[in-house]
């Protein structure tokens, strides 16, 4: 938000160590997008279904996570805009309106998972019912602009005092689970086949989210310092630690997530359908009434701290692609919103059946956006006219778009899969309804993907 904007002084008398601590803390925001009840429910079914198996999908996601973020903070240092300002300015305005319109329904996804982690967390606790719960978490408004008013900085350590707590949590169920690690190493040898491939791109983009490529680019602009190469080199390499350390820990939790699924759930041939049905299932199998508690702790943190990010996220993406300047209040209040209507609506119609596939489905919503986000931050990154000395080596810029391409094409696989399988349930008539939208929606994407990937880029070719 422009209200937080270089509203952290970097001096340039502090000594090195401290100037490190300075730094850190956007990565920490940024973390808990990967650590999310979406994330929890690709994890959940991944170790419940497939053991060990995804693991690897896992790093390499997380190998993915930090090419991209890193780039997103490239991209805040060196050129003072985040990605959403970046696509405004150098993106001709229907493509930006469409890049904006792609990203905000990527928010909503996000955000309704994250609103439905905490309902059932709540529910888990307290016996609140599910809509209620849905509902008080929208009181977080309130919380980000208590915190505010104390600075970037306090909210940076509230996030990051939710992200231990996950961990600590997350290390004392496995404390009790006691994997056997030999298989775990085996877990991380690739493989993927097609009954595994919906959860593989439901883990990808849990773990690739497209909205915290926005967040991240903004969040590194709270740190005031100089305008010189010199500074702005020293700012990309303590962020580079700032980032390396946030995701790693990330990487971690949700590692620990799906090993405690295969261990618990996997190892005894239980099919888990709901988080709320791996709660109790925490009990009998760990042997302690402790395990599902703590379970419903990390997964209330886990809840709140990225309903924190993900407010932070829409609003950058909605004062960057539209410019639009409301109050605090109201610009939160409708961040919100497009998450807790759809999440009360599904609640009040479903109840707690079917909230796992609900958030697989967000997260693999999450991917498909992902592209979107992912192109204009490698042609930003890599461009010279823009970023001058301080743009993307060569290798790395190549390394952006194997990983946009990879991305791409789990994508295409997991959609040629799930027609074809549409397509053999559907009546004649809807089936050929059906194949005219997915072929509009689908031609207009390859369009939108191809302008942006290959369109000059306005005024950045003029900088």
């Amino acid at each position: 938000m422009t209200d937080l904007a270089q509203s952290v002084e970097i001096s340039t008398r502090t000594p090195g160590r401290a100037r490190l601590l300075a730094f850190l803390g956007p990565a920490a925001m940024v973390s808990v997008g990967y650590m999310d009840p979406g994330n929890w429910a690709t994890d959940l079914e991944g170790g419940a279904r497939f053991g060990y198996e995804l693991l690897w999908l896992l790093l390499a996601s997380n190998l993915i996570a930090l090419l991209l973020q890193g780039m997103a903070a490239r991209l805040g240092v060196v050129a003072g805009r985040d990605l959403a300002q970046a696509c405004r300015e150098y993106y001709a305005e229907p493509v930006a309106i469409a890049l904006w319109a792609l990203a905000e329904l990527a928010i909503v996804a996000c955000d309704l998972a994250e609103v439905l982690g905490s309902a059932i967390a709540l529910n888990l606790l307290f016996g609140l019912p599910l809509v209620w719960g849905a509902l008080i978490t929208s009181l977080d408004v309130m919380l980000i602009l208590a915190l505010q008013a104390y600075g970037v900085r306090k909210l940076e350590a509230v996030v990051a005092a939710m992200v231990l707590t996950i961990g600590a949590c997350f290390a004392f169920e496995l404390l009790l689970a006691r994997p056997d690690w030999g298989e775990v190493a085996r877990g991380v040898v690739p493989r993927l086949d097609t009954a595994s491939l919906y959860v593989a791109v439901g883990i990808l983009g849990a773990t690739v989210m497209p909205h915290n490529l926005y967040l991240h680019s903004a969040l590194v602009r709270t740190r005031r310092i100089g305008a010189s190469i010199s500074a702005k080199r020293e700012a990309l390499r303590y962020n580079q630690i700032d980032t390396a350390v946030g995701l790693n820990l990330a990487l971690l939790i949700n590692a620990a997530i799906l090993v405690l699924a295969a261990t618990t759930f996997f190892r005894h041939g239980v099919a888990v359908t709901e988080l709320a049905q791996a709660h109790e299932l925490l009990t009998p199998l760990l042997g302690t009434s402790a395990a599902a508690a703590v379970f419903a702790i990390a997964l209330l943190a886990s809840g709140q701290s990225s309903t924190i990010t993900g407010t932070l996220a829409g609003q950058y993406v909605m004062e960057g692609f539209l410019r639009i300047r409301l109050s605090p209040v109201v610009r939160r209040l409708a961040t919100r919103g497009l998450a807790v209507v759809p999440a009360v609506a599904v609640l009040t119609a479903y109840g707690g059946a079917g909230l796992l596939q609900l958030l697989v489905l967000s997260q693999v919503v999450l991917s498909l956006q992902l592209p979107f986000a992912v192109i204009p931050l490698v042609r930003f990154t890599a461009s010279r006219r823009l970023l001058g000395v301080l743009a993307n080596p060569r290798w790395v810029t190549l390394l952006g778009w194997s990983a946009a391409a990879l991305i791409i094409a789990l994508n295409l696989w997991l959609a040629v899969r799930a027609l074809a399988g549409w397509a053999g349930a559907a009546p004649a008539a809807v089936l050929a309804a059906g194949v005219l939208a997915a072929g509009a929606l689908a031609a207009a994407g390859v369009a939108l993907l191809a302008w942006i990937a290959f369109a000059p880029l306005g005024r950045a070719d003029r900088v």
